[in-house]
């Protein structure tokens, strides 16, 4: 049943929850937004001050390519494809690749879906100080199906889509890790 008193409390309870929301709306900042509440640095210009350097991996190898396309990603992420600032950091990256079978033809004995595992450690450095201000480890696993014996061009290419996928995984997971860093300080 209706009546005007519930209508009044209603009224009363949307105008309250309005004006908490009203108070707390600049309270909130976008982690990449362009400005900060406090008028100082924001993330993006930070991020951009960031010197990656070259990623260590033995030449010729699947590991110096998913090396190059782990520190390309990273720098755009983190200069948003125009020029770096001065550096203010540098980041040092070590990769770990691993492989594993998942699924197991049981008729062949052969393999149809590879995990190919890339595990990251990285430390950010102030390059003022020479102090590590951030030291972290990132993972991730990419799952790809290997073809038949007789497609051997497949298979190689499908392990190459999963180290590159794998790549910018751990490019994103460090870019992030580093905007935490950058907004919080730890």
């Amino acid at each position: 049943m209706w009546s005007p008193d519930m209508t009044i409390r209603r009224l009363i309870r949307l105008a309250a929850a309005m004006m908490i929301a009203a108070t707390t709306a600049a309270c909130f900042q976008p982690l990449y937004g362009e400005r900060s509440i406090t008028g100082g640095s924001v993330v993006r210009d930070a991020m951009a001050a960031v010197d990656v350097a070259q990623i260590d991996a033995p030449k010729g190898t699947p590991l110096a390519r998913i090396a190059v396309e782990t520190r390309n990603d990273l720098v755009f992420d983190l200069t948003g494809g125009g020029g770096g600032a001065p550096p203010t950091h540098r980041l040092t990256i070590r990769l770990i690749p691993s492989a594993n079978t998942v699924i197991v033809d049981p008729l062949t004995q052969r393999a149809e879906f590879t995990s190919f595992g890339l595990d990251a450690n990285f430390t950010l450095t102030e390059i003022a100080s020479a102090k590590n201000v951030l030291t972290g480890m990132t993972t991730t696993r990419v799952t790809y199906n290997v073809p038949g014996q007789q497609q051997r061009f497949a298979r190689a290419r499908a392990l190459r889509d999963a180290e590159t996928r794998a790549s910018q995984q751990i490019a994103d997971q460090i870019r992030s890790r580093l905007a935490s860093y950058f907004v919080a300080g730890t």
